[in-house]
């Protein structure tokens, strides 16, 4: 039998009770980037790494604005958003280098949302075969690479000028 080691789970597991408060609005509130794993802000939004990614370098932009649909958002906020949602794909193709992406925002509960009260839009990067046998047959993804490693990763890139809106 093989074994998946994966000790940084234990953090998931030990936190799995809900958290207090909006992740999104505590991460544009606190000044703490690396540990809300915040890569980038803008004027009204931001880049964040999603801490239960689908794979790696999955990210979620959201607006600052505390909103659980976009038509609350102004014109301002909707184009800042999407310059968000284009400066995270642009990272993650030049850092990551996917063969595909998928994008997606859940609005409500019924419609997948994991935080129904603030939207956000997912940003996954794909690669041909990522989803293998583990994901079929054991209902597992194996995401190879530690999240502040791929944080540290991304955010050297998009410190240094990769990926501008």
């Amino acid at each position: 039998m093989e074994r998946i080691w994966a000790p940084w789970r234990m953090t998931y597991i030990n936190n799995a009770a809900p958290q207090e408060g909006c992740i999104f609005c505590k991460a544009w509130e606190e000044n703490a980037d690396r540990e809300r794993l915040v890569l980038a802000r803008s004027e009204h939004s931001l880049i964040m790494m999603n801490r239960y990614p689908y794979s790696g370098g999955h990210l979620m932009a959201a607006p600052a604005r505390h909103v659980s649909d976009m038509n609350d958002l102004s014109d301002a906020e909707m184009l800042d958003l999407m310059q968000c949602i284009r400066r995270a794909h642009n990272l993650l193709k030049a850092v990551a280098n996917p063969q595909g992406f998928n994008m997606g925002i859940n609005l409500g509960k019924a419609g997948g949302a994991g935080i129904e009260d603030h939207m956000h839009v997912h940003i996954v990067p794909r690669w041909n075969g990522d989803t293998n046998f583990m994901s079929v047959v054991g209902d597992v993804r194996v995401i190879p690479e530690g999240l502040l490693e791929t944080y540290d990763r991304l955010a050297e890139a998009i410190g240094a000028g990769v990926a501008k809106g």
